[in-house]
């Protein structure tokens, strides 16, 4: 074969391997949409879970998701974005710093279940914060910094180092560079890792059943003091998420429309994901233009 034709067959290979997994990728989503959205409605979006008959909705459930989503993100990504700034732009070479890549490996290798249950012992029990959204988001920040710090750290790798040295030459310093030149210029790569991070978070139960616990006691939705028991924004509660709930249908539910709910719930999972990956991107793509000036 010539070099020509070799070069035809290995992209046509290659082909073929991307579209089978955009294949697989399309089947399994489009089998939990299809299979779900029939059973989705605005009662079942906006009415409590139901323990023993048919009916129940999801509310608490998404509305908990979402909450420990965020608060997961408020305190992981600032711990990420100044581990990997400092990994990329000021570690040298050295014992300490391959030491911290380790633990940040290490970190990555460990199984949900014990990083819930390294969270139930720490937080739910020594610590006495009990089942709660709290616990809940530490944990998964624990098992959410590898992720982010890796994807930030090669964002932060990517930009090519005439961008540092330009802004050496203009005067500012090794910080102003970072902060006005770095940052933005890698901003698509660390959304990129946003988003995966938040995708692993908001699909994830083995975690949170020792940490967040499996109930979702009924809140005021209009009680807007997080310090109140019963306010829907109250962190120290016990919360059980979307993920959860879906194991928890799947495995002991008794209700008649078990199946129904875990397929509803399953596909509005799903969506919510999907809607947060291409918002968040949107978004992602708007603050790159403006603090670049690309268009």
């Amino acid at each position: 074969m010539t070099p020509h034709q070799t070069d035809r067959v290995a992209t046509q290979i290659i082909n073929l391997l991307v579209a089978v997994v955009v294949l697989i990728l399309l089947f399994l989503l489009g089998d939990i949409i299809i299979s779900g959205l029939p059973h989705i409605s605005w009662h079942f979006l906006t009415s409590p879970s139901s323990s023993f008959s048919a009916g129940g909705g999801i509310r608490d459930q998404l509305f908990n998701s979402l909450y420990l989503l965020v608060l997961t993100l408020v305190i992981s990504f600032p711990l990420a974005l100044g581990a990997a700034i400092y990994l990329s732009e000021y570690a040298g070479n050295n014992w300490f710093t391959g030491l911290i890549r380790t633990a940040i490996e290490v970190l990555s290798s460990l199984p949900s279940v014990v990083v819930g249950l390294f969270g139930y012992l720490l937080f739910v029990i020594s610590f006495h914060l009990g089942f709660s959204i709290l616990s809940g988001a530490i944990a998964l920040t624990f098992f959410n910094l590898p992720l982010l710090v890796r994807s930030i750290e090669g964002s932060l790798h990517a930009v090519p180092d005439s961008q540092r040295e330009a802004g050496i030459a203009l005067g500012l310093s090794n910080w102003r560079t970072i902060r006005g030149i770095i940052l933005p210029a890698a901003l698509p790569g660390i959304l990129t890792g946003i988003i995966l991070s938040a995708g692993r978070v908001f699909g994830e139960a083995a975690a949170l059943i020792y940490t967040a616990g499996q109930s979702a006691p009924i809140v005021d939705y209009t009680n807007w003091n997080p310090v109140d028991s019963n306010s829907f924004l109250n962190p120290m509660r016990p919360a059980e998420t979307l993920a959860v709930h879906i194991w928890k249908v799947n495995t002991e539910g008794v209700t008649p429309d078990a199946v129904s709910i875990s397929a509803g719930a399953s596909a509005v999972l799903i969506i919510v994901i999907l809607i947060f990956n291409f918002g968040a991107r949107a978004i992602g793509n708007h603050l790159y233009k403006n603090m670049t000036g690309g268009k």
